[in-house]
């Protein structure tokens, strides 16, 4: 019998059964139950694969979202169903052999995924990305703080499924069961009638999606939503396609977003000045990128002991922004570097540092350049970790004085100490300084990056309660272990110490003069990922329980998901000595805006920044998240589970999210369409000739 024969008896056998279900549909079920049955009989190793790979999706949604719904989603579960079958009737065209290896190679790597993913959300809230591959070779960098803050018990469940495989393949090769079935020859059957279930499986999953649905798969921004939708693997897919896909859309739909571009900017309104504008005009500015530094500790007390005496400071003498988020992806402190100097989104897929080092950008050191400024760079660790070697050369630093530039005198977490570095930095400053009194100087801190656990350098900042009673006439001091071995109580220690060493930085710049002709900006790169519970503890400890209080008490401190996302703010500060300027600002602020704020103050101006000037919007302004999450004074919208949190009572009706809703997705466009399609470059490129050509035209006059 010929293949088109054997192929044609299939797809009838199919019509037909379709044709008896529509005629009888119970009768049909049974038969179907009776085949499944079967087919689980004569294919048992083949199910197992399948159920071990989708349980593992299945797993890690609910260890990550931490939600019922998660767990029982019928679509993620449909998603996941169809992609492993599909995979799984790949392995039915090889022999016995090489269809062992097949299915163990699979499984080993859709584990991986699960595993990565699990520990990667852990630390950053958000999943992986194939893309980030391109930085695997600084994974070394980094490699203790992962193991020991990072990959938890929770992440070796995924492990469970997997090796029970091993025990079920050595079972049933023991009883015969392979030389068996071999001697059927169905194999390229089975191949054919399994791909065409997963087709069938896929193809109902795609008719329960909705148009939402649809749009946010194919930008990828809010990756957790896909993950919930679409279930971990076909996201992977996706994510596969998207980290190629700017390499390919660079050559097709340029003028369409060149287009989309020019009007973006054009509907940009034209601020005028205000009492900021060029307040610290031709002073050096000092920016200090401050390693997972958060809001919450500025002011902060443990037992009547300040956690930030040298921020507090700043705090009282300078310009200080209570209500700042930042915008990270992936990228993490990359993306702040990134967002900071370029007035831009982080990109959707990968890192604008690793995938989209080759484009020109309008950066502060750039601006600053027609200025007359110089511009450099410090960091403790390696230059090319986030590709920072290459990267601030392109942003228009002169010179990125990295590990190699200093003595590691002193190690703590990762590397060289914040003490020793920012001791060894005030040279490099004041030399640079004396080629050219204005500098743009960006300051990046290394310590107090997770896990915190050298706490022999910063333990004498007790996170114990204490308290003196009285007992039997005499004063006793007592202490209860309030946040002691939590991480949340290692990071304050942490804090701590950065704080202290913070101080003795601006102490000898002052003893230099360098404090007298420069500004002080210091801001928080991101959150520290904290666990929530630890925050629990914080907020709500019960001293007589050594437990948290009952969420009853009327001194509990309610903190969920939306108290927790509100909490990731970090500080923002910008302070110069003996200056009139100071205040508190809770205006809502992002990233994107701190250039055009700086740009006001110091006389610069990027004419396609993303973000504004805070002054000019003040509480108008929206923060805008790379996953399609914004902020308001009033309200913080959830793109992902499509729900608002209500910050401050007022009237908030359809056409506002709306509209805040549209604005998230043009800007996020944009942002992505900028750096894929190299729009700055051309744009500039249209200036410099619209300008030649006026010149020749004056000639000709």
């Amino acid at each position: 019998m010929g293949k088109k024969t054997k192929k044609r008896q299939f797809f009838n056998k199919f019509k037909m059964g379709f044709k008896s279900f529509r005629e009888n549909p119970i009768k049909s079920i049974k038969q179907y139950l009776v085949l499944i049955k079967k087919y689980y009989e004569d294919n048992i190793f083949f199910v197992y694969f399948i159920i071990v790979n989708v349980i593992n999706g299945l797993l890690l949604r609910y260890l990550t979202l931490r939600t019922i719904e998660s767990l029982f989603a019928p679509q993620p579960l449909m998603a996941d169903l169809g992609f492993v079958v599909i995979l799984a009737s790949i392995g039915y065209l090889f022999k016995h052999k090489g269809r062992m290896i097949y299915y163990g190679v699979v499984t080993v790597f859709c584990t991986a995924l699960c595993l990565i993913n699990s520990a990667y959300y852990t630390f950053y809230s958000s999943y992986a990305s194939i893309s980030l591959l391109a930085t695997s070779k600084f994974i070394t960098e980094v490699g203790d703080a992962v193991i020991d803050s990072v990959i938890q018990i929770k992440d070796f469940a995924y492990l469970v499924l997997p090796l029970s495989l091993i025990y079920v393949y050595r079972r049933l090769k023991k009883k015969g069961f392979f030389e068996k079935k071999a001697r059927l020859n169905k194999s390229k059957e089975k191949a054919l009638s399994s791909a065409l279930f997963g087709v069938v499986t896929i193809f109902l999953f795609i008719l329960t999606l909705s148009s939402t649905d649809i749009g946010r798969f194919a930008k990828q921004w809010n990756r957790e939503y896909i993950v919930d939708k679409f279930g971990i693997y076909v996201y992977h897919l996706n994510d596969l396609v998207k980290s190629v896909e700017p390499k390919i859309s660079a050559l097709f739909g340029y003028d369409e977003q060149y287009q989309k571009f020019q009007e973006y900017f054009a509907k940009e309104p034209v601020y005028n000045t205000n009492k900021y504008t060029n307040v610290f005009k031709d002073k050096s500015i000092i920016a200090i990128h401050g390693e997972s530094i958060q809001s919450f500790v500025i002011g902060l007390k443990v037992n009547g002991v300040e956690v930030t005496p040298n921020l507090n400071k700043l705090v009282n003498d300078g310009l200080y922004f209570d209500n700042f988020y930042t915008q990270v992806s992936v990228g993490t402190s990359s993306d702040t570097e990134f967002s900071l100097n370029t007035s831009l989104m982080p990109s959707s897929t990968g890192t604008a540092f690793v995938s989209f080092f080759n484009r020109e950008y309008i950066s502060i050191p750039k601006l600053l350049k027609e200025k007359g400024y110089s511009s450099f760079s410090f960091h403790g660790n390696s230059a090319d970790y986030w590709n920072r070697r290459v990267m601030h050369k392109k942003l228009g630093y002169d010179k990125f004085y990295a590990k190699d530039s200093y003595e590691i005198d002193e190690k703590i977490g990762l590397g060289l100490s914040d003490g020793s570095f920012l001791r060894q930095t005030v040279p490099f400053l004041k030399a640079e300084m004396e080629k050219n009194e204005k500098v743009y100087s960006t300051v990046i801190l290394l310590t107090n990056h997770t896990p915190f656990y050298d706490v022999s350098f910063y333990s004498q900042f007790d996170v114990n309660l204490k308290e003196t009673v009285e007992e039997d006439g005499h004063q006793v001091e007592r202490a209860y272990p309030y946040m002691e071995d939590t991480k949340l109580g290692r990071y304050l220690q942490s804090v701590h110490y950065v704080d202290q060493e913070l101080g003795n930085f601006f102490n000898l710049l002052d003893a230099e003069g360098i404090l007298d002709k420069s500004v002080i900006v210091f801001y928080g790169d991101h959150d520290a990922r904290l666990p929530r519970k630890d925050y629990e503890r914080f907020y709500n400890y019960d001293k007589s329980t050594n437990d948290i209080l009952d969420d009853e008490d009327p001194n509990y401190i309610p903190f969920g998901n939306y108290q927790y996302e509100l909490n990731r703010k970090v500080p923002l500060i910008i302070y110069s000595k003996n200056s009139e300027y100071k205040g508190r600002f809770s205006y809502p602020m992002a990233m994107i805006d701190v250039m055009p704020t700086l740009g006001n103050m110091f006389g610069f101006r990027n004419e396609y920044a993303l973000g504004h000037d805070i002054f000019d919007v003040k509480d108008e302004n929206t923060v805008y998240f790379p996953n399609g999450s914004w902020l308001t004074n009033s309200l913080y919208y959830n793109a992902n589970k499509e729900e608002q949190f209500t910050i401050k009572e007022s009237v908030i009706d359809e056409d506002y999210i709306n509209t805040r809703n549209k604005k998230s997705e043009e800007l996020l466009s944009v942002s992505n369409a900028i750096l894929v399609y190299d729009l700055l470059k051309s744009s500039e490129q249209t200036k410099k000739e619209i300008d030649e050509q006026k010149v020749i035209e004056g000639v000709k006059q």
